[in-house]
């Protein structure tokens, strides 16, 4: 970047040569005022940040106002960083959707915000955003900011409050742990024809939640003490790449972990009076599924980092570990039939795995986060989902025959055309942005598919 007095000097110059015309005094004059105005003009261009970011929000372009302005390099930044980096988290989950739909409709936002320098300094700034285009296509934004003298009050409304916890425990992805426990207590009331204790039955479930929730955040905890979320930039927001509430500033690292312990503590006191009030199993059952949560990222197991086994883990606990520990919550139990009726949930789950580490695989790959995308290519994890896709509607046909249960085949048949479709789309779109519809309807796949079975095991 240019110095200031490097880019004044021609300016000078220029004055220089007309004073010829002028009395002494006047050339004094004259030289001072534009001198003055040449550093006026640049200070307030070099005061003004201009970045434009894609659609999803990753830099394009950081001019060397931007660089002064919030501190980090244009190296640092371009294709690496995502512009909510210089809000504060609050503020961008609250916000950041109204102004660039006000954007969009009505050509810019203008307004008053707080952003974040990388020294983590607060300040008050007024920025304009505007929808960019090429072709006629949108293609992102762009963000002209000057800086106030001092921050700003920006109020942040309860239920953001509550978004934010939402966002730090992941809690979005409860329905991966929900239906599993729907499964079991179905399975133990309506097949095994067993009177289920309601209150029993509500706290085991509870904490198998909780279980989830701590899991969630210690995966957090690792992922960013490890770097792989800092090496992760491709990810797909809200769905890959982890909660980035670090990342965010909704937490800092310390109290993500505080978090997750607390919620492990929760987990376990439910669990400690079942044990109480069932069997012992409840203890085994609980510490299996809490193991394989908290290691999936925790050395020195690191379960995802096994290629494979992280996946085949998951699988497990997120259904046949569950109905399992349901049935053995209202049966007092183990009970084989309980343990096979969630393999289609787990099957299910273990493909909303596979498909959220496509878009994240080169960054975890620098950080030898070595699952199966990692170890074998997107192209191949298509066909990978193909065969766990099959092996879970597989699972659920014989169990319509097992169980003498006809309407799961008709949940078997929604499950192939949904499910084929999925597939089809993140076949043809594996290697683009796109992708993320396939990631989206695995998901939605999973709840479907296990309400369905659910609710077919009740007739």
């Amino acid at each position: 970047m240019l110095s200031v007095a490097s880019q004044i000097r021609p300016v000078v110059g220029e004055r220089i040569r007309s004073w010829g015309t002028m009395t002494d005094r006047s050339v004094v004059v004259y030289l001072l005022c534009s001198v003055i105005n040449q550093v006026s003009c640049l200070m307030e261009s070099r005061r003004k940040s201009t970045i434009t970011c894609d659609m999803e929000g990753v830099i394009d372009t950081f001019n060397p106002g931007a660089v002064q302005m919030f501190g980090y390099s244009a190296e640092e930044t371009i294709g690496k960083l995502r512009v909510s980096i210089f809000s504060p988290g609050e503020v961008v989950l609250q916000n950041l959707k109204t102004w660039l739909d006000t954007a969009v409709r009505d050509g810019e936002w203008v307004g008053e915000t707080n952003f974040i320098r990388k020294n983590g300094e607060l300040f008050g700034a007024r920025i304009r955003i505007s929808p960019t285009f090429r072709n006629g296509v949108q293609i992102g934004y762009c963000g002209v900011t000057e800086e106030l003298e001092a921050p700003i009050v920006v109020p942040i409304r309860t239920t953001t409050k509550l978004l934010r916890w939402l966002v730090i425990t992941r809690a979005p992805f409860l329905t991966a742990a929900l239906t599993p426990v729907v499964i079991g207590v179905v399975w133990a009331a309506y097949v095994a024809n067993v009177d289920v204790n309601a209150l029993y039955a509500t706290l085991a479930g509870l904490g198998v939640l909780l279980l989830h929730l701590a899991s969630n955040v210690m995966n957090d905890y690792y992922d960013v003490k490890s770097g792989t979320d800092a090496a992760n930039t491709a990810y797909f927001v809200q769905y890959s790449g982890g909660s980035r509430a670090v990342e965010m500033r909704l937490i800092d690292l310390a109290g993500t972990k505080r978090v997750g312990l607390a919620l492990m503590g929760m987990a376990l006191a439910i669990g400690l009076y079942l044990t109480w009030a069932v069997g012992l199993g409840v203890l085994w059952l609980g510490l299996s599924g809490l193991a394989i949560g908290y290691f999936y990222t925790a050395p020195p197991l690191r379960l995802v980092a096994r290629r494979g086994l992280g996946e085949l883990s998951i699988g497990l606990a997120f259904g046949p570990l569950i109905t399992l520990g349901m049935a053995y919550v209202c049966t007092g139990e183990y009970l084989l039939e309980a343990f096979l009726v969630g393999i289609p949930a787990g099957l299910l789950t273990a493909n909303i795995l596979l498909i959220n580490q496509v878009p994240d695989a080169a960054g975890d790959a620098v950080t030898g986060k070595n699952h199966l995308v990692v170890t074998f290519g997107a192209r191949v994890a298509v066909g990978i989902y193909g065969v766990i896709l099959a092996a879970a509607l597989g699972s659920m046909a014989w169990l319509a025959y097992e169980l003498q249960r006809p309407l799961l085949y008709g949940v078997v048949g929604v499950g192939t055309i949904y499910g084929l479709w999925t597939w089809n789309w993140m076949r043809t779109h594996i290697n683009e942005r796109t992708l993320v519809k396939a990631n989206i309807n695995t998901i939605y796949l999973q709840i479907v598919v296990t309400v369905l079975m659910a609710i077919a095991m009740a007739f």
